[in-house]
């Protein structure tokens, strides 16, 4: 069954910015984009680096690791340049009363 766990108000983020949050012994990385939020592994799948240490490009939905250079869709969690060749998770994301909340399955 899905939970749903809060992990920060909507106003402790600015847009463009990206936070490493412990969710359930898993790091999850909160991008807010806009109004918009979403939730990817915080952890590159090419080397263990924390994707929320890295660029967000809001406008192809885009974080970018910090080491290495390779880009993850937002959406999809795929990487979209190399080196990184393998997708990071993906969740969903809830905003309900100032809260932010991710979709634990």
């Amino acid at each position: 069954m899905p939970k749903s766990i809060v992990v920060c108000k909507v106003d402790e983020m600015r847009p463009g910015q990206a936070r490493c949050f412990s969710v359930l012994d898993r790091n999850i990385s909160i991008i807010r984009i806009g109004d918009v939020f979403y939730a990817i592994g915080d952890t590159c799948s090419h080397q263990n680096y924390s994707l929320s240490e890295g660029t967000v490009i809001a406008e192809d939905l885009e974080i970018e690791c910090p080491k290495h250079g390779s880009t993850f869709d937002l959406l999809t969690g795929e990487p979209r340049s190399l080196p990184a060749t393998k997708p990071v998770p993906v969740y969903a994301v809830e905003v309900a009363s100032g809260e932010v909340k991710v979709v634990i399955e």
